[in-house]
């Protein structure tokens, strides 16, 4: 018997198509999904649709919406050896093929023979050669059913094992149809989450294993149950196909190719002063091979509650090369450029409780995402300079910045104000973070600070200069402290919560001229020295603008320490009731919880006005015997009022009603229990 060559049926090339909008991400809360539609059909074209919803803490809903398209064509070829009778199926020529063909498909074999195509007649040379005599066309057969396979040979999967391939392809193909595996079920089932039973029959592992007998409508569907599986766990560019092969008389081995999809490359568009690079960086990130939704938006997330992006658009459409995809991100910058002005009753009342601040700060400086600030503040015996500047150093938000602070102080309480006494500070900080964990509901923070804080203290009563009134400080009231300190952050958001947790160790070091009292000294305090403090705080909503506040603060030290090293207690964002640091010591703890509830709304101009109960309660304590504060603790409990109108004007009333008496002079609003603060946002 003559052999004829193998059998091909036509290569058409993959085509995939995704787009993928996300606008308006931002969030305090976590994001939840929720597939909406997704319609799949056992052919050669595969459409998947989900919609996302994601709402944010001001009730706004976001779509990010995922489409993919995908004509997965099947071409292989049957060694005519193991048929009786098949067909002849010639590729077409890819020359001059009209433009308005259809979309490819997986070509099917027809169960008797297609006419044989006419030639199409081409012009005639002007030498003819002569004609050849005409050959009777050979018999064509018929192409069976189905064929045996010994074996599947999967190619280029990077994310499942053989082993799952296999097992997403039984479901289909003993267990369930497709039409019978609805949107829940499909992705359980395929996954193997879902096991109510096991197949009523397996397809070989090896070649050892008996073959099983398929046809080729039955190919297709375990190759849409890998496409599908694909999807189920987010890789929506990604799919199976069958390429070009021959099989063996009496069966042989079906490859199947994986087609994980990529990214070729990043277009950002709609940028003014944001550099397109930092933008890209931080997508970079899901620019993992095979292309995961989930991750794609969770860096969409990210970037969304970034605060130099207002609202961001992304389309994802086919790339140049076959699984590949280009991702286009339209952004819309956020205003960068701040203003606050505020008035409170924070300071103390021995420089003047009543303080006025402004701050400026530009959010992107020189359009690569890093941060200024500048802040000024006085009192009535007060002046105070606040300058910071933040640089990110990678794409993960590694962010390396210096603080420079400069207070001057100059007591007017009565009757220390006749001894004039003035203070001067200066504090300068370099800090290093990097966020190890940063999800849009997670993020773990850590970081090292190094400081250092230089302060003097003069009394002008008859020309006496520098002095030493506070513990530790030389004879010319000189205080120096040099400290390193390691910072971790946790922050976590969930539907209806906020939790948000640091925890600081602070190590004194004797370098930068840092201030070193005499050895054997167990009372003054200097810059050797540790102290871990703890800070916490938790939100909860019950209802639309309804909050439980919890709040913690606690500080351990293993010695005494310098004043700016100090745990103060009492005043507007400690106890409320009594006077800013009304307890002053090495060791303290304070504890709050407070409840908002709404009780005026005016929707036309976004304005809220809360009524917020609260207690709170605190202790200090030091460590040398004999040296605590008296009383060593404070409670009290009160009502607050706190109005806001959008992002512009938050004010608060607080009145403290204290429950442990302790002394005070009761010449300010502070000392009598109220607390005022009023920020304004006019940019």
């Amino acid at each position: 018997m003559q052999n004829n060559p193998p059998i091909k049926s036509p290569v058409v090339n993959p085509w995939l198509r995704a787009t993928v909008l996300s606008r308006g991400l931002k969030s305090l809360f976590s994001n939840t999904f929720s597939p909406l539609k997704r319609s799949l059909a056992i052919s050669s074209e595969i459409n998947f649709r989900a919609v996302e919803g994601l709402k944010t803490r001001s009730s706004r809903l976001l779509l990010p919406i995922a489409t993919l398209a995908l004509s997965l064509p099947v071409s292989f070829s049957i060694h005519p050896a193991a048929l009786a009778q098949v067909p002849r199926l010639n590729a077409p020529s890819t020359q001059n093929l009209p433009s308005n063909l259809p979309p490819p498909r997986d070509v099917v074999p027809p169960l008797s023979p297609p006419p044989q195509p006419q030639p199409v007649p081409s012009p005639l040379p002007e030498d003819p050669l002569p004609k050849q005599p005409s050959q009777q066309p050979e018999s064509v057969p018929v192409v069976p059913d189905t064929f045996f396979v010994t074996k599947f040979k999967f190619e280029g999967s990077t994310v499942f094992k053989d082993e799952e391939l296999l097992r997403a392809m039984e479901v289909v193909l003993y267990l369930y149809t497709p039409e019978e595996l609805d949107e829940k079920s499909r992705c359980e089932q395929l996954s193997g989450q879902s096991i109510k039973q096991s197949p009523l029959r397996k397809l070989p592992r090896t070649e050892k294993d008996a073959p099983v007998q398929l046809s080729f409508a039955q190919l297709l569907q375990a190759r849409w149950a890998i496409t599908q599986l694909y999807i189920c766990k987010g890789y929506i560019t990604s799919g199976a196909v069958v390429p070009e092969q021959t099989l063996l008389p009496g069966g042989g081995e079906v490859k199947i190719r994986l087609v994980e999809g990529s990214l070729e490359d990043i277009k950002i568009t709609g940028t003014r002063r944001l550099n397109g690079s930092y933008i890209r960086s931080r997508l970079e990130r899901a620019n993992q091979t095979p292309l995961n939704r989930d991750r794609l938006l969770e860096a969409l997330n990210l970037l969304q509650q970034n605060p130099r992006i207002d609202s961001i658009s992304v389309e994802l459409s086919a790339g140049n090369r076959f699984g590949t995809n280009l991702l286009e991100v339209n952004v819309k910058e956020a205003n960068t450029f701040h203003g606050e002005i505020s008035l409170d009753n924070s300071r103390s009342p021995s420089v003047g409780s009543f303080q006025r601040s402004a701050k400026l700060s530009e959010d992107n400086l020189f359009g690569i995402g890093d941060t200024i600030s500048l802040l000024y503040g006085n009192t009535d015996g007060s002046n105070e300079v606040n300058f910071s500047y933040a640089l990110p150093l990678t794409p993960q938000d590694t962010t390396l910045s210096f603080n420079y602070g400069y207070t001057s102080n100059n007591v007017i309480e009565e009757p220390f104000n006749e001894l004039d006494i003035v203070s001067n500070s200066h504090r300068y900080e370099l800090r290093l973070s990097h966020p190890f964990i940063k999800t849009p509901t997670k993020e773990l923070a850590v970081g090292l600070a190094l400081s250092h804080q230089r302060s003097q203290t003069f009394l002008g009563f008859e020309n006496t200069g520098g002095f030493p009134l506070s513990p530790g400080a030389d004879k010319q009231g000189r205080t120096h402290i040099s400290a390193l300190r390691f910072f971790q952050e946790w922050t976590q958001r969930g539907d209806r919560s906020v939790l948000a947790l640091r925890s600081q160790f602070s190590f004194g070091l004797p370098i930068f001229d840092a201030t070193i009292n005499d050895v054997g000294n167990d009372v003054a305090p200097d810059s050797e020295f540790f102290a871990w403090r703890g800070q916490a705080q938790w939100v909860r909503s019950f209802a639309p603008d309804t909050l439980l506040v919890l709040r913690g603060d606690v500080q351990l030290a293993d010695r005494r320490l310098v004043s700016l090293e100090q745990f103060g207690t009492g005043g507007l964002a400690s106890v409320r009731g009594y006077r800013q640091d009304q307890l002053l010591a090495d060791n303290g703890a304070f504890g709050s919880i407070e409840l908002r509830l709404p009780v005026l709304r005016i929707r036309e101009a976004q304005a809220l006005l809360q009524v917020v109960p609260f207690v709170d309660v605190g202790t200090a304590w030091n460590n040398f015997e004999g040296a605590d504060p008296d009383p060593s603790w404070l409670a009290s409990v009160g009502l607050g009022l706190r109005f806001e109108i959008r992002d512009r004007l938050n004010a608060r009333l607080d009145w403290g009603i204290p429950l442990i008496s302790a002394k005070s002079n009761e010449r300010t609003l502070q000392e009598q229990g109220l607390y005022f603060s009023v920020v304004w946002n006019p940019f």
